[in-house]
């Protein structure tokens, strides 16, 4: 008698699932590469629009900004609508408006493209945590997390070199025209093949938009997550602005070097973002953060007291530093899923990509108080810039804590009235 052969494993994600992932992975890569690219670009557009770094950071905030109160006066109708109709909108927004940035001549008119890019690519990130939140269970978020996370890593091995490159050869504006392209592609992809998200249409709802921003904001069990993000974006947007330009004036890596260190730490980070969102669901979504915390604070505070530093240890230094941060990232991002209701998950999402932008806004225009670059030369104070995002890591870790234990309380009283009935 022969044996039965045993059943096959059941995939961990469905054909549509994997390819949910890929293309909000590749969403999420057009509007992080236009956001970060601005960084790097930072050493060239200095100079060549003859702006002072306090210039600079206001080219950055202004996206922030804007990203913030978009979020915010879009948070009352996202429940209301399917939330691929949302995407498409607001992504065709941020397509147009990035085609501006590559068109704008001069600092002024950059500013206001930046401003008007931030009014739709702020609102994008939020609805498409809320198509997650909504098509995955919270066991599997951890690793679509890391996988859609990933999408900073290929803007760092791809998108970042390719459009230093392209600055450093042709004009600055090429990077921009590049988001454009592939952004286009992106899109009529999204416009095609993917699925209406309306589940939540079914439930119900306030039917003013503003009584129903104001419920969610209003909500307690919401406030110390808010709090969190605002943390959370405080610890990154006031680094970046200024990283590029710190590695050419104070490391001295020639700033033809700086597309192989960005090709290089996002390399690693194809590995590291999928292994940080499998130990979050395996391990668990706290003790991943406190982990990638403790690593990101460490080396925070070493690498921003170098000096002239040979270009291995720089690369190997932002490396760690990018795990550490990706463990937050990844880790943090899948726990706050799990905070809202259902009927709330669209402007929960907004509330909170709102206040990142906007804690993050207020985070860039600070570093541009902080940071000096007298005659052209080494950055002053980046240091003190490390002890405050430091400062504020610890304070998040607290705060990431009680939403830990928030979420269980939840879940466990779920269960209980499930059993109940």
């Amino acid at each position: 008698m022969t044996p039965e052969a045993p059943a096959a494993k059941a995939p961990l994600f469905s054909r549509y699932q994997v390819f949910l992932i890929v293309v909000l992975a590749f969403i999420q890569f057009t509007v992080i590469l236009d956001f970060m690219v601005m960084a790097p670009l930072g050493a060239i557009l200095m100079p060549v629009l003859k702006i002072t770094p306090g210039q600079f950071s206001h080219v950055v905030s202004g996206y922030a900004f804007a990203a913030g109160i978009s979020g915010l006066l879009a948070a009352g109708f996202a429940d209301k609508y399917d939330r691929k109709k949302l995407l498409l909108f607001f992504y065709t927004g941020f397509i147009a408006a990035t085609l501006f940035c590559g068109l704008a001549p001069t600092y002024e008119l950059l500013l206001a493209a930046r401003i008007l890019t931030g009014v739709f690519g702020g609102v994008i990130g939020s609805v498409g945590m809320a198509i997650v939140t909504d098509s995955f269970p919270l066991e599997k978020r951890g690793r679509v997390m890391g996988f859609i996370q990933m999408a900073f890593a290929a803007s760092q091995v791809l998108g970042i070199p390719v459009g230093l490159y392209l600055a450093h050869f042709w004009d600055w504006h090429a990077p921009f025209l590049l988001i454009v392209g592939v952004g286009v592609v992106a899109g009529l992809v999204m416009w095609r093949y993917m699925r209406p998200v309306a589940e939540h249409l079914h439930l119900h709802h306030d039917t003013d938009p503003v009584k129903h921003l104001v419920s969610v904001a209003g909500n307690p069990r919401h406030w110390v997550p808010f709090l969190g993000v605002v943390l959370l974006a405080t610890g990154g947007f006031m680094m970046m602005p200024f990283s590029t330009a710190f590695q050419v004036n104070n490391l001295l890596i020639p700033e033809a070097k700086l597309p192989l260190v960005f090709m290089i730490v996002g390399a690693f980070s194809f590995i590291t973002f999928p292994l940080v969102g499998k130990l979050s669901d395996n391990v668990g979504k706290l003790p991943t953060f406190i982990f990638g915390s403790v690593l990101a604070i460490a080396i925070t505070i070493y690498y921003s007291h170098l000096g002239p530093t040979p270009l291995w240890l720089v690369i190997m230094l932002s490396t760690i530093m990018f795990a550490g941060i990706s463990s937050r990232m990844v880790s943090s991002s899948a726990l706050m899923s799990a905070v809202p209701e259902l009927r709330d998950r669209g402007a929960f999402m907004s509330i909170t990509s709102s206040v990142q932008q906007i804690s993050g806004g207020i985070a860039a225009w600070m570093a541009g108080l902080i940071v000096v670059q007298p005659d052209a030369g080494p950055l002053l104070h980046y240091d003190t810039l490390a002890y405050v995002c430091s400062a504020t890591m610890v304070i998040c870790v607290v705060l990431i804590w009680l939403v830990d234990r928030q979420v269980k309380r939840h879940q466990s009283t779920a269960q209980a009235m499930r059993q109940a009935a």
